[in-house]
């Protein structure tokens, strides 16, 4: 089979991991697509539909910015210790079931934290943003190597549009936020709901994985190949590629919303709305990016991409008035949404080492994306939220040095 660009399919005498066979027909890739689409759609769903409110949180806690984020710290410690766990999890279950114990962690956590909601105590608050991030770092890192075995198998690009289906369900979080804010919901009885919608959705969709079938005896002797993807050069530049833009994604997703009630003094319905062009504009340019890819190249999209996040960036915190400030929200979208996408596809050019790359790429972008909204709640402190966000002019930076290590290859 001819492959698409930057993909290819196992030759003969492969070197992918002997353990494991995915079995795979027409109809199954099909079903497989499906599902991991949903599974994203979920992902974003779940952590958009809480942080669309997030000065929701901030207060129902009775928190300053500076103390939101050293909260927010333990959402990235919780992920910091599930994303290097996730590849030998995935390795080890398979991702359907990865991701269906990302997700119940998940729920875990919304459903603990729903309760330190409630009545207004910090403690139970923390623990379940723990819990939610820990489950954030398998369940994601697991359904991008599903994603990228899928759009390999497929032979055509697959990964921005599975990127668009988070991008979706954080528009549709976004909405259930701003509706929610607006109806005067408590955030407690929204948190409960979601917890509920995520979890029976995802139990449905990772029925419809590719399946995966061990052999017991070679998998004692068999390893995820983790540690080796850690020590290649390229696989390193494409983490630090997509260190950077997921930096651009996560300090907006966590921020935004906040920027527009601080900084410019408006409601929280229109921090919502803020927050929602955002994921919007990701969304749209999730959908369009697989057709300029393909004709312009992975290089040159991603520096034409940070250079929009610039300008919507430099809008956003120098804009001066609401309407201009929405405005560079949906172009610091536009220009954040391929970094990711991108990044896992450039890591899995090799199938027989895709696995491991994407759990490596994964790992070094989710953290950046947990870890740089904690690192702007501090700088609030003695900045405020608007000189904080200069911060993310650095990862601009990162961004547009890095994406030559997104050329198509398969060496590390």
């Amino acid at each position: 089979m001819t492959s698409a660009p930057g993909h290819g399919s196992p030759a003969s005498g492969s070197t992918a991991r002997p353990d494991r066979t995915r079995s795979a027909t027409a109809t199954g890739l099909v079903g497989a697509r499906r599902a991991v689409a949903a599974s994203f759609a979920m992902s974003g769903f779940a952590v958009a539909s809480l942080f669309s409110r997030a000065p929701g949180v901030r207060d129902a806690l009775g928190l300053s910015s500076a103390q939101f984020g050293l909260l927010l710290l333990c959402l990235s410690g919780g992920s910091m210790v599930g994303l290097p766990l996730s590849g030998p999890i995935v390795h080890r279950v398979g991702p359907a079931r990865a991701v269906l114990t990302g997700s119940l962690t998940v729920t875990t956590g919304l459903l603990t934290l729903a309760a330190g909601l409630q009545v207004g105590v910090v403690g139970p608050a923390a623990v379940g943003l723990v819990l939610i991030g820990l489950g954030i770092g398998i369940w994601d890192v697991a359904m991008n190597v599903e994603g990228a075995d899928v759009e390999r198998r497929l032979g055509r690009s697959l990964m921005p549009r599975l990127h668009a289906a988070f991008s979706l369900g954080t528009m549709v979080g976004a909405g259930v936020g701003a509706v929610s804010a607006a109806a005067a919901v408590p955030l407690a009885i929204q948190v409960l709901l979601v917890a509920a919608l995520v979890l029976g959705l995802v139990a449905v969709a990772v029925r419809f994985f590719l399946r995966v079938h061990t052999d017991a005896a070679q998998d004692a002797s068999g390893g995820s190949g983790a540690l080796a993807a850690w020590r290649e050069p390229r696989t390193l530049l494409i983490g630090l590629l997509v260190l950077g833009f997921a930096f651009m994604e996560g300090s907006a997703n966590d921020w935004i919303a906040v920027a527009m009630v601080d900084g410019y003094g408006t409601s929280e319905v229109l921090g919502a709305i803020g927050f929602g062009l955002f994921v919007s504009a990701m969304t749209v340019g999730r959908l369009i990016g697989g057709s300029a890819l393909q004709r312009l190249g992975r290089v040159a999209v991603l520096r034409a991409t940070a250079v929009i996040t610039l300008a919507g960036l430099l809008l956003v915190l120098l804009g001066g008035s609401t309407a201009l400030a929405l405005v560079g929200a949906s172009l610091w979208g536009l220009g954040a949404s391929l970094g990711f996408p991108v990044g896992m596809s450039a890591a899995a050019d090799d199938p027989a080492r895709a696995a491991a790359r994407v759990s490596v790429v994964s790992s070094i972008g989710y953290a950046a994306f947990l870890t740089g909204p904690p690192l702007i709640g501090l700088l609030t402190a003695s900045a405020g939220i608007m000189r904080a966000l200069f911060v993310v002019l650095g990862a601009v930076t990162l961004g547009l040095l890095a994406s030559g290590a997104s050329r198509r290859g398969s060496s590390g």
